[in-house]
């Protein structure tokens, strides 16, 4: 099926929504320091920080959204939100049995069934529990047909490995759509991009990445998957451009381990073993810091170009502990059959 995505809902323009961001966070972060910021400002503090370093591929902006949600549970420790904020910044570092339980707590705090049912829904998709988190979703259809509900089953179905149904639901979602930051839809788009190079497609995944780069040029792991597709289909040369500028803008060693990898296919050895030892240290130092969350990045970057098929072999089965998805698992069966070649 013929796929243009050119007439979508039009957005604010990329710059401006960044510089807003920006203003908004510093803002938030003046009140914070001051003692005068609310719940709902605490809320929104940790929601936009989080927001950024995922934009900006900045895993320390992340990680200060981390710090900044243990603060709201120190600030506000009776308001549901507070745990909610601390959960989702739990599950994005995968630390899922603390989100869990954070959300456990929030429902005897008073959070109200539908937004639970959607908190723990996300929690149970990242965890490959793909049956009960769908199950939320639908139930939720009835009361809520929007963005947020399209968009959630929309990525349900892609995690399942049903892209194409995945896509009928990403199109329904950014039809849906009704706001004009550009964030949510570029976010939208990204995903349903990252879901069909996955299943080898570069062509469709092309065309979703190129829309969340045009409506958010600053959108670092968009640009990233849009340099792998490049050096898939040959051209590499456009691709080292784009991986070196991220790899020097980004603190995700991804970005550096993409290069080198593609250096070494163009015998640039010295320059590539740079970047590889880049990349080696930086997973070292975040794998001390967030194991669950890095043990599959890191694996992936040892099965290739880190060259120890072994280590990633038992970083891959420490994901697939975590997270029984079939992502997790075709992670450890390559892993186990590139150590016996190895062997």
């Amino acid at each position: 099926m013929r796929l243009d995505l050119a007439d979508g809902p039009a957005t604010t323009a990329g710059l401006i929504a960044m510089g807003n961001l920006n203003a908004r966070i510093q803002g938030l972060t003046g009140q914070a320091t001051r003692g005068s910021l609310t719940g709902d400002g605490w809320g929104q503090l940790v929601e936009l920080t989080a927001l950024r370093g995922h934009v900006l591929g900045r895993i320390d902006e992340v990680e200060r959204a981390a710090s900044l949600a243990e603060v709201f549970v120190d600030q506000a420790p009776s308001d549901p939100r507070s745990r909610v904020a601390r959960a989702r910044l739990a599950a994005l570092f995968h630390r899922f049995p603390a989100a869990l339980a954070d959300l456990d707590a929030a429902a005897a705090l008073g959070l109200d069934r539908r937004s639970l049912d959607e908190e723990r829904a996300a929690v149970h998709q990242a965890v490959g529990r793909y049956d009960e988190a769908l199950a939320r979703y639908q139930n939720a259809m009835p009361q809520r047909h929007d963005f947020s509900a399209l968009a959630a089953l929309a990525r349900c179905h892609a995690e399942r490995g049903e892209v194409a149904e995945a896509e009928a639901w990403f199109l329904a979602a950014r039809r849906g759509y009704h706001g004009v930051s550009p964030f949510p839809l570029a976010l939208l788009e990204f995903q349903c991009g990252q879901a069909w190079l996955s299943t080898g497609d570069l062509t469709r995944a092309r065309i979703w990445l190129e829309s969340a780069v045009r409506r958010l040029p600053a959108y670092v792991p968009a640009q990233g998957h849009l340099a792998e597709i490049d050096a898939a289909e040959g051209r590499a040369a456009v691709a080292i451009g784009h991986l070196r500028r991220l790899a020097l803008e980004s603190d995700d060693p991804h970005y550096g381990a993409q290069l080198a990898r593609i250096l070494t296919t163009r015998e640039a050895g010295v320059e590539a073993e740079v970047w590889r030892a880049h990349a080696a240290a930086r997973y070292e130092n975040l794998m001390a810091r967030h194991p669950e969350a890095y043990a599959d990045h890191a694996a992936e970057f040892w099965l290739t170009v880190g060259a120890d098929p072994q280590r990633a072999l038992g970083l891959a089965r420490q994901n697939l502990a975590l997270r029984p998805t079939p992502r997790a698992r075709a992670l450890v069966d390559r892993a186990t059959c590139r150590v016996g070649r190895h062997r």
